[in-house]
Parts: structure tokens; C-alpha cells; sequence
């Protein structure tokens, strides 16, 4: 079984691209499953998606906790333990950053990974718009490590993305294609592992737990502004930026601001407390003198 784990943030389209995979896997004749994990954050916030391939029936359900190949879309994630990219890893498993960093200086456990692989960036990082292109790059990359066809790969990146326009499909395509050229030559280094077959599972090591009366075991939070100490800026891959001159002090992006992290200043000036903006971007759409720009918080896709 082929057990593949994507890791990226929220609009960067890791769940598209664990679609495509898995697609391009079933129309090689695999049995396959692909899943996104995430909540209710908005974009930004670190999210994973799974796909499972086999020849026979998959048994396994859920998360997954030893991959074979880890494929990671924004490598800010490291500095969050909380994304988890380096959950599990064995000395058999392979890793594919998308970046424009060829030197890899990223902290990356050594001595238990098989290979660290940068797949180069070749989007335009304009800093405004969310799109596909990351997925398929990704996609395409991860494709070619394990080996599959890439008209399979084409085919299904055209299923999963058929209400894309034209334009944008076919750049999609370029940057799948662009990815699979470039990952070719370690078509062989991802290495498919064994099944749990019902036989030989062992069941997971069960703790019962005693019942306590409702006054012991129920939630009880006392403590004021919990929340602040959560510093959900780190979710964010677009920062808005207030331009000073341009803005009228109408204070449209305060009102809407769906985090109330805008406050207004003394002189009427909105103040973004970036610690827990998580760059929704709502307070762009509303101001009407289009006085905040949007700039990558991480560079791009790197």
C-alpha cells in the first residue's frame, strides 16, 4: 500500500491535490482512498489531506501516521508544531517541499528520512489571488515519485478541476507536467509498504475510564482572554497591510472584522493586532478606498 500525506494551509488547495492523486492512482487500477483533515479555520490555517493506494481492498481508515511520502506546500509549516509534518516519519520516508529554496534550510530531522526533494517554484507569487497551481505542481510531483503514468496523471487533473476556465486548467497542467519533468528521476526512491492485513492487527491499548460525577468532569474555564494567548496570526499567508495616507478613517474594517483584531487608534486610524489576524482578508473587501494591500506573509509559496 501507497500512503501519501499532504500538508499545506487553507486555500492552498492540498485537499484538490490529494483529489488528483487520488484519481490519477484509481484510473491506474488502484484501490484508493483520499481525504482532507481540517476544521472550521479559514485559509491559513495548517491543514493535512491523506490518500491511501492498493491493488487489494484498504482496510486502514483515518488519519495517517507513518507515510511513505510527505508532501509539503508551504514550508513555514515547520515552525508550527502543531501542523505535524514530521509525524511518523521512518527512515524509509521521503520528503517533497514545494519551494524556492534549492539549499533546503529548513530543520528537518536527519538520520531518519530517506530523502529531502525541493520541488523549485515556478508561480507567479502576486500576493493577491488564492488558485490551483500549488495543487497541481504538487500533484504532479508526487506522481511522478511513485511512478504513475502522467496521461493518468493529465486525465485526472482535467476530472477534478472540469469547471476550471480553459486558461487556468491548461496553466494547471503546465505546472503538473513542469512537476512530474522534474521529479522523474527519483521515480523509485518512494518505497510501497506492507498492508495490516485483519490477521496480524493488534487492536489499540484501551484506557477505561471511570465515571466522575459532572462536577469534576466537566468543562470549567475561569480564566479571562484564553484565547489571546493562541497566536492565530501564524495561520495567516496574506497579510493586510493599511496604507495611512489613503485610508478615510471610516472604519469599515474595524466594524467587519470578523476576529475583532482592528481596533481604531485615537486619530480614528485602524491598528491590526497581527499576533491573531488570520488574513481573512474581509476588511480589504470592505474598505472602500482600497487602502490595505495584501502582501505574501511567507514570501510566496515558500
Amino acid at each position: 500500500m501507497w500512503r501519501i500525506r499532504f500538508h499545506g494551509r487553507g486555500g492552498q488547495g492540498m485537499k484538490t491535490a490529494s483529489r488528483i492523486l487520488g484519481t490519477t492512482f484509481f484510473l491506474a487500477g488502484y484501490e484508493v482512498q483520499d481525504s482532507p483533515r481540517y476544521g472550521a479555520e479559514r485559509r491559513g490555517a495548517p491543514m493535512t489531506a491523506y490518500v491511501r493506494a492498493g491493488r487489494e481492498p484498504l482496510y486502514e481508515r483515518g488519519i495517517i501516521t507513518n507515510p511513505d511520502l510527505i508532501v509539503v506546500a508551504d514550508s513555514s509549516l515547520l515552525s508550527l508544531p502543531l501542523a505535524g509534518v514530521f509525524q511518523g516519519i521512518t527512515q524509509d520516508t521521503v520528503l517533497l517541499f514545494l519551494t524556492e529554496d534549492p539549499e533546503l534550510k529548513f530543520p528537518v530531522p536527519e538520520g531518519s528520512i530517506k530523502a529531502v526533494l525541493a520541488l523549485p517554484v515556478s508561480l507567479p507569487i502576486d500576493g493577491s489571488t488564492y488558485h490551483t497551481r500549488e495543487s497541481s505542481a504538487c500533484a504532479g510531483g508526487a506522481a511522478a515519485l511513485l511512478s504513475l503514468p502522467l496521461p493518468l496523471l493529465t486525465q485526472a487533473l482535467a476530472e477534478e478541476l472540469d469547471k476550471t476556465p480553459s486558461d487556468l486548467l491548461q496553466q494547471n497542467l503546465t505546472e503538473a507536467k513542469t512537476a512530474y519533468e522534474k521529479m522523474l528521476q527519483y521515480r523509485k526512491l518512494v518505497k510501497e509498504t506492507s498492508v495490516n492485513l485483519e490477521n496480524g492487527y493488534e487492536p489499540p491499548h484501551w484506557v477505561d475510564l471511570q465515571f466522575e460525577d459532572a462536577q469534576h468532569s466537566a468543562p470549567a474555564i475561569h480564566g479571562e482572554a484564553t484565547s489571546l494567548l493562541v497566536n492565530t496570526g501564524a495561520w495567516r499567508s496574506m497579510r493586510p497591510v493599511i496604507d495611512p495616507d489613503r485610508c478615510n478613517r471610516c472604519g469599515l474594517c474595524y466594524t467587519f472584522c470578523p476576529d475583532g483584531v482592528i481596533s481604531l487608534s485615537t486619530e480614528g486610524l485602524p491598528v491590526i493586532d497581527y499576533d491573531h489576524c488570520k488574513g481573512c482578508m474581509i476588511c480589504t473587501i470592505q474598505c472602500p478606498m482600497h487602502a490595505i494591500e495584501v502582501l505574501a506573509e511567507h514570501g510566496g509559496t515558500d
